[in-house]
């Protein structure tokens, strides 16, 4: 029966569904995280001596538009409807309109509505359908390299995480802790009892490894220009992939990740007038490596011994 459900068809099934769930996931969990950096923001009282003297000093006193600001943001927020990852249902985001259970259903949903909103005729953006079939395939791939085992669910729900990592960070320039800490303690979870084949001292020394090469760069690099070289979402990022695979997998992530941003970059600064000062996510391609690490770790980790 386990070889039935953990099949690479089964898998890929429940990849399609995972992968509408990530639509929403990608979607919805920026804005969440928007409206409580402004609910906190309110909370804080701009206009409060308390707030503003440790920093401003007594004189001169905080703008009384910053009361009016405070107001307004909360104001704002009131008047925004409940939004968690599960509620509202999926709607058109042009019209409001709510989708019905059949326009849901991954990719076929889309290709029934031929990519239009089936009340107001905009159109629905084709990452959708292309996040759900690409979770499909990597679901499929897990069950192929892994096999049909309990575990091989583990490394499905750490493609999910990195999928979703890797969009929001594209769309928003942000790594939320939401996903970039449950990576950290599913590899950490994962080592301690064994299923990932890494030892809990490897995913340790990953984990710190992960983070701090990530930290010391982005350091040298504030030494010498000024500015961050990378967010500390990043930092996080390769700290759960560490934390995955071990320190051992580590090279391997950093340099297809850096080999493959390098690339990205200079083609769009050369072909698409990007600017230089204007951060590029690097979250995308720590996905990608990452990746690349679960599937062909062996692989890559027999190039180093070359």
């Amino acid at each position: 029966m386990t070889e039935l459900f953990l099949s690479p068809w089964a898998l890929a099934v429940l990849g399609l569904c995972v992968g509408s769930f990530l639509n929403v996931v990608v979607h919805r969990l920026p804005q969440m995280l928007l409206r409580e950096w402004w609910r906190e923001t309110a909370d804080f009282q701009l206009a409060e001596a308390q707030a503003w003297t440790p920093v401003f000093g007594a004189s001169p006193r905080p703008a009384s538009a910053f009361a009016a600001a405070a107001r307004a943001i909360e104001d704002g927020l009131r008047g925004l409807g409940a939004l968690s990852l599960l509620r509202p249902r999926s709607r058109c985001p042009t019209c409001g309109h709510a989708l019905k259970w059949h326009e849901n259903v991954p990719v076929l949903g889309w290709t029934r509505l031929r990519g239009q909103c089936s009340a107001c005729r905009a159109p629905i953006s084709r990452r959708y359908p292309l996040v759900e079939a690409a979770t499909a395939a990597l679901f499929a791939l897990c069950g192929v390299t892994f096999g049909a085992q309990p575990t091989t669910l583990l490394w499905c729900l750490a493609v999910a995480l990195l999928i979703a990592m890797a969009l929001i960070d594209l769309d928003t320039t942000l790594l939320p802790d939401g996903l970039t800490l449950p990576l950290i303690g599913l590899g950490l979870l994962a080592a301690l009892t064994g299923w990932t084949g890494v030892s809990l001292q490897d995913a340790v020394i990953g984990t710190l490894a992960g983070y701090g090469s990530l930290w010391l760069l982005s350091a040298l690099y504030r030494a010498l220009r000024g500015v961050p070289g990378m967010a500390e979402g990043d930092f996080k990022m390769l700290a759960g992939l560490g934390a995955l695979l071990g320190w051992k997998a580590l090279p391997s992530v950093v340099l297809l990740s850096s080999a493959v941003g390098a690339a990205v970059g200079i083609a769009l600064i050369a072909f698409k007038g990007h600017k230089r000062e204007v951060p590029i996510p690097f979250g995308p391609y720590l996905a990608g490596g990452g990746l690349a690490a679960i599937f062909f770790g062996d692989a890559l980790l027999a190039l180093w011994r070359l």
